[in-house]
Parts: C-alpha cells; structure tokens; sequence
C-alpha cells in the first residue's frame, strides 16, 4: 500500500503561519502575500486602526519564529498597506467610512466623494455638486449619493488631505 505524504509547498506553509499569527492579531488582516522563486516573502498587512512600525516587527518576528531557516532559506518583508494603494477588501472600506475616495468604477466614471457606508455588498458616496437651477440663472449646490457595487469598482484610493 503506497504511503501518500502531504507535502506543502512553500507559500502555503508561510500562509500557515501568517493564518496563526494573524490570529493572535485580530485588529490585523492580510492585504497580500507573495513569494518569488528565491523565496523572498512579502507580506502586505492593513489594520482596523492602521499598522504601525511595532506590528510589522511583531508579524516579522512572529513568522521568522516560525519557519525554519535550515529547512527553507528566506528573506521577508512586512509592510503596512499605505494609502496610496488601491482599497481591496471590504474590512478596509469599512475603515475608512468618513473619508474621502477617488473611485473608478468599470464603465470609467471617476468619483471623488466621502465613502458614507459600506456592506458587504456595497458602498455609498456622499457629495456636493453646483448644478445649473431649474429655474432662472445661475448654479446651486445641491447634495448627491450614489451605492456602487463592489463588483463595479476598478479601483478605489483613498484621497490623503492636508
């Protein structure tokens, strides 16, 4: 009767790992992860509250901890997600409910307007507009909000103001 051993590859094994810690971590989600041919790791991380120097270093340590440097040589980087990458998860839509996005959308409308809600299927804009008045002369301000579907969003950035 043959033997079947399970062999794991690799990335499923870092994946394993990071699922573990990640778990420890609850304020914690992963955004990314990818290993190349040399086996260097890279691990984008995000945060209900953000991601600090100190929770790159800890999830870093964690996963080191854990793999075998003998078994498998590595390198690893842990990175916070930062703004100016694209929104790709519902649980970051979620965090940012209040601020401003510029949003592409499939049929390449751009948006840019304050995310008011967010679903598990959706997500709500809120804007001002200056529009001509029905009647008479001259534009007034008049208050828009669109739902767009997950599915209908190319892409989504969160506008950084100062």
């Amino acid at each position: 009767m043959p033997l079947f051993i399970k062999v794991m590859t690799f990335k499923s094994k870092v994946q394993e790992v990071l699922d573990g810690v990640l778990t420890e971590h609850p304020t914690l989600f992963l955004i990314d992860l990818a290993v190349n041919d040399a086996n260097k790791i890279s691990i984008v991380l995000d945060g209900d509250s953000g991601v600090n120097l100190q929770d790159c270093i800890t999830i870093s340590r964690a996963v080191e901890n854990n793999l075998d440097r003998e078994e498998q040589d590595f390198s690893l980087e842990v990175a916070s997600a930062g703004l100016s990458r694209p929104l790709q998860l519902v649980r970051q839509y979620k965090k940012n409910i209040g601020r401003n996005l510029k949003v592409k959308t499939r049929s390449d409308e751009e948006i840019e307007a304050t995310l008011t809600a967010a679903d598990e299927e959706i997500i709500t804009l809120e804007w001002e507009a200056r529009e001509p008045k029905k009647i008479g002369k001259g534009k007034e301000t008049v208050s828009k909000k669109i739902d767009i579907a997950y599915a209908d969003i190319k892409e989504a950035i969160v506008i950084v103001s100062f």
